[in-house]
């Protein structure tokens, strides 16, 4: 069974950096899958950050593009993101996901991932 666990989250300023992690277990990364971060705001539907996976592509959601980047350390069965340059607006609980099939639906769309991690909240002030 595929776990996820994420960790990292925490408060800080605009401008500041973060590194989320995300500990996958009872997952093989030679099968086909994609990896994912998704974040929720207040009050707002769930988005696709950043993306990572032999059937998807190395993709980033255009508001984090630039800041954010999605990088894996398979010997550590991690997932990570790096996030620079925080802004107010990327104040959000952020949750990492896998699937092994995205039948032809985009990688930062959530609707074809079927495990979840808990989340980690991230506050970004002002």
């Amino acid at each position: 069974q595929v776990q996820l666990v994420e960790s990292g989250g925490g408060s800080v300023q605009s401008g500041g950096s973060l590194r989320l992690s995300c500990a996958v277990s009872g997952f093989s990364y030679t099968e086909y899958y994609c990896l994912a971060w998704f974040r929720q705001g207040p009050g707002k539907e769930r988005e696709g950050v950043a993306s990572i996976g032999t059937i998807c592509s190395t993709a980033y959601a255009s508001a984090v593009s630039g800041r954010f980047t999605i990088s894996q350390d398979i010997a550590k069965n991690t997932l990570y993101l790096q996030m620079n340059f925080l802004k107010p607006e990327d104040t959000a609980m952020y949750y990492c996901a896998g699937t092994r099939a995205l039948d032809g639906y985009w990688p930062l769309s959530p609707s074809k991932y079927t495990t979840w991690g808990q989340g980690t909240q991230v506050t970004v002030s002002s």
